[in-house]
Order: structure tokens, then C-alpha cells, then sequence
């Protein structure tokens, strides 16, 4: 069986989508990854994967100081990475993006391994961009998307099929919830979100004789919390029991997150990310979607307790939106980036 190496990291929503891909990459090929020491790598070893570290430098948007030795750091990880996949030897290469996979997408050029990514987002991440020209193909989740590079293909997004196999009932009960009342489910991404978690505390008196909540806090972030129907987790590894037991959700815009709602049908108030360090990624996921009417935002820079309880009734209330929703079209890329990627590979 020929080897597909996977690549890309640096935050969960470059690294869970590659693993998503893994039961359909699976039928066609031996699977490996290599990546940092970071949060892929967990995550890969926790699938089962053989996995491969190589250093990997990350631009620090905002500051020039810290991005002078990129390009030194950068030329030694791809030395790095040349070496390591001289060992491995795959017959291909899958990069998910993020600034881990950069290392292992150079280094596959002068090594003749072809290589074939995909890009979430509505505008493409700069490893991506960096990629592209050195990609057979470039598969997006974003029918526009697709258009931006001159060998994109959109196949739609890849979720995972885990999502779909959750039970309401057990979800339920797994909470302690008694199903009396919607549940709302709130997440900031993996390590969790300072401005999310501080609006639902500070609204969470008023909305829970509404709402049982359900409050994905991120590592590190629990705080001491006695409220009935208030259940405060700080991560959970089973997203299918939380996306069940959901009837709304507020959460972050990362593509990962926003392609799950749609596939899952699930009403959201997004809150996208808007800092200095962030590309504007998430304003442009969430804005693509709002206009479609098939969720809420409510910008970062007006988020407080009092507007995050007046987003989350207006989402309860909003019957068009779920209505909208409920009818949307949802292209899950799993099966076509597999096969994509298994025809281009084995025609060699």
C-alpha cells in the first residue's frame, strides 16, 4: 500500500480536519503525520498515527522584531523536514495548512513527493498561499475559494463523521440535563475563549431560567460555579455528545466550527475572532454565512454579558433562520478529497 503523509497544525482547526480526512485516507493508503511538538501532534498520537517532529517557525502578525529570523528558522526547519521525509519515504503528501506544514511542503519540492492541500477558509491562510504553486492540487471547502488559486478544486469541507452518531437522550444525561429546557451550548475553539467565556458568565443568571448551558471553557479556565443548569467542562473529547445535546450554540467562527453547525443543522451566534494577530479569517466566515441568513454575529468589539443575552434570545426566536438552515445545501469533501488524492497518486 503506498504512504500519504499528512502535514499542517499549529492550532486544532488545521490539525482536526486532517483527521477527519484519516478513515477515508485510510482506504487508499498507509497514513503518517508530521508536524511540531504542538497540539497536532496529540492529537494525531491519539488517533493511532506514526508520527514525525520537525521544528516549524510562525509569523507573529503585528510585529517586525519578532519576524526578523523567520526566514533562518525557516530554512533550518525545511532542512529538517527533507531529512525526515527522506526517512519516511511517502508517495505523497496532504497538507492541512497552518504554519506546521510549511517545513514538509518546501521540502517536498526539491524532493519530487507531490503535494495536495486543502483551505477552510473563505480567503486562503498564508501557508496555503505560500503552497499553492508547489501543489497538484488545492481542494477548499468555499466554492469561491476555489477560483483564487490556479489549480484549486472545491470539494466541500471535511467533518467528521463521528459528529453525526450522537444521541440526545444519552447527551442529555451525560450533562445532567432533564431536557426541560433548550440547551445552548457555548465554545471558544480548543484553549478556549477569554471574551466568550467572560459574556456568558457574566449573563449566565439571566439566561439559565431559559437555557440549560452547556460552557466549553477551554484548558485551564474553570472557575468555581454553583448554578443550576450551568454545566462548566474545559474541553470535551466527545464534540458529538456536545453538538447533541445542543438545540442553539455560541461559539467562534474557525471554519471548522461553522462547516460543523451547517453540517449538524445546528442555529449559531457567532462571535469571530478580531485581534491584531488574526488575518480576518473568521469576520469573512461568519459574514459569508450571516448574509445567507444561516446564522447570527455579534462582533467582538460589541460583545458584553448584556449583548450576548440579547444575541442568544434573538437567535431562540429567529424561526426563519432555523427554517433556512434546515434547507441548506451541505457538501461534506471527505469521500472527494480522498478520492482525488488516491487517483492523482496512483496514476503515477
Amino acid at each position: 500500500m503506498q504512504k500519504l503523509l499528512l502535514t499542517g497544525g499549529g492550532s486544532a482547526g488545521h490539525a482536526v480536519p486532517n483527521l477527519a480526512l484519516l478513515p477515508d485516507f485510510s482506504e487508499y493508503f498507509e497514513v503518517c503525520y508530521l508536524g511540531t511538538d504542538g497540539i497536532e501532534r496529540a492529537l494525531a498520537e491519539r488517533a493511532g498515527l506514526p508520527y514525525r517532529t520537525v521544528p516549524a517557525p510562525k509569523l507573529v502578525r503585528g510585529s517586525v522584531l519578532k519576524n526578523l529570523a523567520l526566514p533562518f528558522r525557516l530554512t533550518h526547519s525545511v532542512r529538517q523536514a527533507r531529512k525526515a521525509l527522506r526517512e519516511i519515504a511517502p508517495d505523497a503528501i496532504f497538507s492541512k495548512g497552518g504554519y506546521a506544514a510549511l517545513p514538509a511542503v518546501l521540502a517536498a519540492k526539491r524532493l519530487g513527493i507531490p503535494v495536495f492541500a486543502h483551505e477552510s477558509d473563505l480567503s486562503p491562510g498564508l501557508a496555503n498561499r505560500l503552497s499553492a504553486r508547489r501543489c497538484a492540487a488545492v481542494f477548499t471547502s468555499f466554492p469561491e475559494t476555489a477560483e483564487k488559486f490556479r489549480n484549486g478544486v472545491y470539494t466541500g469541507a471535511p467533518v467528521r463523521a463521528s459528529l453525526f452518531a450522537g444521541d440526545r437522550g444519552q447527551a442529555l444525561a451525560r450533562y445532567g440535563f432533564r431536557g426541560e429546557k433548550p440547551v445552548l451550548l457555548v465554545f471558544g475553539g480548543g484553549s478556549g475563549s477569554a471574551a466568550l467565556n467572560a459574556a456568558v458568565r457574566g449573563a449566565v443568571f439571566a439566561l439559565s431560567g431559559t437555557f440549560d448551558i452547556l460552557h466549553l471553557c477551554g484548558k485551564g479556565n474553570a472557575v468555581p460555579a454553583q448554578i443550576g443548569g450551568y454545566v462548566q467542562r474545559e474541553y470535551e473529547q466527545d464534540m458529538a455528545a456536545a453538538y447533541a445535546a445542543a438545540d442553539f450554540v455560541a461559539a467562534r467562527a474557525g471554519s471548522g466550527t461553522v462547516f460543523e453547525l451547517l453540517a449538524l443543522k445546528k442555529p449559531a451566534l457567532l462571535v469571530p475572532l478580531e485581534n491584531r494577530r488574526s488575518r480576518g479569517d473568521q469576520v469573512q466566515n461568519a459574514q459569508y454565512f450571516e448574509e445567507r441568513g444561516l446564522c447570527r454575529v455579534l462582533r467582538e468589539g460589541d460583545l458584553s454579558p448584556r449583548t450576548f443575552e440579547a444575541g442568544v434570545r434573538a437567535l431562540a426566536e429567529d424561526e426563519a433562520l432555523r427554517r433556512r438552515l434546515a434547507a441548506a445545501p451541505f457538501r461534506r469533501g471527505n469521500r472527494a478529497i480522498a478520492a482525488a488524492v488516491a487517483a492523482a497518486v496512483h496514476a503515477e
